[in-house]
């Protein structure tokens, strides 16, 4: 049997005891950020399971997202950074957060220009230089958490907001000193310069980086056996991803939905970590974890000047119940 007819069968059993949904939803998700989703995306299992058309639309960041879900042009976030959410709902919007997408910490960071020489020991001298950063993402959390963590001013730095691949343009063309980015434009940045903090150095000193599943909450509250679907296609599909017995058959198909080369699509994927159902649940991540990380990130932002102020707290913009019912419980 096929993997995608494996995923059939699956998605088949949603809707047994129910009328079909047969719902055209418009779904927000990145090119060149490679995940198991997007052989079900390929497939055509999220159209099979859901009884109707998934139109899908690629944006530049999750700031894009958040305002596309606003305007009701879209329904579902995919892999949406919580700095962006975060933004989002402190700003008043009324957004939830699904299911933990992916975690990628070596996967989002920023990048010296290589002429510079400047690294983690000599971070100081990067005071008066120009810097990339697509702000209100996850990059531009990791950026401020970096220059908090090297005690660099960032009122003494000229930073410019732009997307990842215009970032890593004019990091390869000198327009820049330093640029913030992820996927395969952090990848083409890494060709003209490096890292301050590695993956593993950042989350030593707290900087987590991972993304949601995010979607309104009216359409949540509106439409739970349509999330419940979605996201247990979803769920199917990591779990296909985990077993390497699969991943001949799937890396091509993910590698073309994403608008990358085989060899960039395996390099990207392999930094990524895909939490099992039960893993979002727990205490670490949807369980309690993740709201007081949000509360963090809203907090740095506030301290910066990003946002004008954060919530209480962050525990109504997660909402399990669609998870919970997409893993059975």
């Amino acid at each position: 049997m096929t993997i995608k007819n494996k995923l059939l069968g699956a998605a088949a059993m949603v809707l047994v005891g129910q009328a079909a949904m047969a719902e055209d939803i418009t779904v927000a998700y990145f090119l060149e950020w490679p995940m198991p989703f997007q052989y079900a995306k390929a497939t055509g299992m999220y159209d099979e399971a859901l009884g109707g058309t998934v139109t899908w639309r690629a944006f530049g960041s999750g700031t894009e997202m958040s305002a596309a879900m606003a305007s009701g042009d879209v329904q579902i976030a995919v892999s949406q950074g919580v700095p962006p959410f975060v933004v989002a709902a402190s700003g008043g919007q009324d957004l939830q957060i699904i299911d933990v997408a992916v975690s990628y910490s070596e996967n989002d960071n920023c990048v010296v220009a290589e002429a510079l020489e400047i690294d983690k020991d000599s971070a100081g001298e990067l005071a008066g230089r120009k810097v990339a950063v697509p702000l209100g993402t996850a990059a531009h959390y990791g950026f401020l958490s970096q220059m908090n963590h090297f005690g660099v001013d960032i009122g003494s730095l000229d930073i410019v907001n732009m997307n990842p691949p215009e970032a890593a343009a004019a990091l390869a063309q000198g327009a820049v000193d330093m640029a913030c980015g992820w996927g395969g434009s952090l990848r083409r940045m890494m060709e003209h310069g490096n890292v301050l903090l590695t993956g593993a150095e950042k989350e030593e000193i707290g900087i987590l980086v991972f993304d949601v599943t995010s979607a309104p909450a009216g359409y949540v509250a509106e439409n739970p056996e349509t999330i419940a679907t979605f996201l247990e296609v979803t769920a199917k599909a990591n779990a296909m991803w985990a077993d390497a017995a699969n991943q001949a058959e799937m890396l091509p198909v993910i590698a073309k939905d994403a608008g990358m080369d085989e060899d960039a699509t395996r390099a990207t994927i392999d930094t990524f970590k895909f939490p099992t159902v039960d893993e979002q649940l727990s205490e670490g991540w949807l369980g309690g974890g993740a709201q007081a990380f949000m509360k963090g990130v809203a907090d740095i932002f506030v301290d910066a000047g990003s946002i004008d102020a954060a919530l209480d707290s962050y525990d109504a913009a997660v909402n399990t119940g669609p998870l919970k019912a997409a893993g059975g419980m």
